[in-house]
């Protein structure tokens, strides 16, 4: 038998097999999409958290994705008992080889299941912090204030100390004022200064007192609530409406003052 006829004979007995595979596995892909794409639909109103979501979503388009491809390898006659054996062990060789990986996946799904923290919150752990942006299966992404990005594998925050602050925080601002200042009227126009601002919360109310009796002014500490993405800007708008309500008020603002004496060898 020459080569062209083997080669027509072997066209013709597996190229249809081929061809059907093919269309199987197409055919799956487009399926998973679809059914992916449905399923997101009707879960949204039942589970609201996006990264459980889309893990469910992916879990649903896998398997569809592996029973159109286990369908396909029938086409060929293969055995699916001995195959599932054989990716169980060579699961197992590549599973000690990515432990970190498979870690990292463990974490991530302990992340989205017990949900210590959701994307929108600010966070603080490893010694890193900033908003949850998204959390996928391997790696949770944070966004500092000044905009930069924290990518943390899942495995360093599992069993870490996390220090979640919500979605808003606590801004710390102190201010001296002279000792004969009422305090009274002190604290009442800080009060009035930083509860115009639009960007501070109305609740939690702001908190504001005497912190410290220093060399020459009294500490006033005000704490007042921001959202998240707007720590920067309120803490430089809240400094500049302070220090003009207390200059309409006439409230002193007093700066340190160093008197230097200078003395002749005579004593004089």
């Amino acid at each position: 038998m020459s080569a062209k006829d083997a080669t027509l004979e072997l066209i013709i007995r597996y190229g249809f097999q081929v061809l059907g595979a093919v269309i199987i596995l197409v055919a799956g892909v487009l399926a998973a999409s679809w059914i992916g794409k449905a399923a997101d639909r009707s879960l949204a109103p039942h589970v609201k958290d996006p990264p459980t979501r889309r893990l469910m979503v992916r879990v649903i388009r896998a398997l569809v994705v592996l029973l159109a491809l286990l369908i396909a390898l029938d086409k060929f006659g293969f055995q699916i008992a001995p195959l599932v054996a054989a990716v169980g062990v060579a699961g197992l060789g590549v599973g000690i080889a990515l432990q970190g990986v498979l870690g990292n996946v463990i974490a991530g799904l302990s992340i989205i299941f017990t949900k210590p923290f959701r994307v929108g919150e600010y966070i603080e752990i490893v010694g890193v912090h900033g908003e949850v942006v998204n959390i996928e299966l391997f790696s949770t992404f944070l966004v500092q204030l000044d905009g930069s990005r924290v990518v943390i594998p899942n495995r360093k925050i599992v069993g870490e100390i996390l220090h979640n602050f919500g979605a808003v925080r606590q801004l710390t601002l102190t201010v001296g004022v002279a000792y004969g200042a009422n305090l009274n009227e002190v604290i009442a126009a800080a009060r009035e200064a930083v509860l115009q601002n639009p960007r501070v919360l109305k609740q939690p109310a702001p908190v504001i007192g005497v912190s410290e009796l220093a060399a020459s002014t009294v500490t006033l500490t005000i704490q007042p609530w921001v959202a998240v993405p707007d720590v920067v800007p309120a803490k430089g708008e809240l400094y500049q409406a302070l220090v003009e309500r207390f200059r309409a008020g006439n409230i002193d603002i007093p700066y340190p003052i160093h008197e230097v004496r200078l003395r002749q060898n005579g004593g004089q």
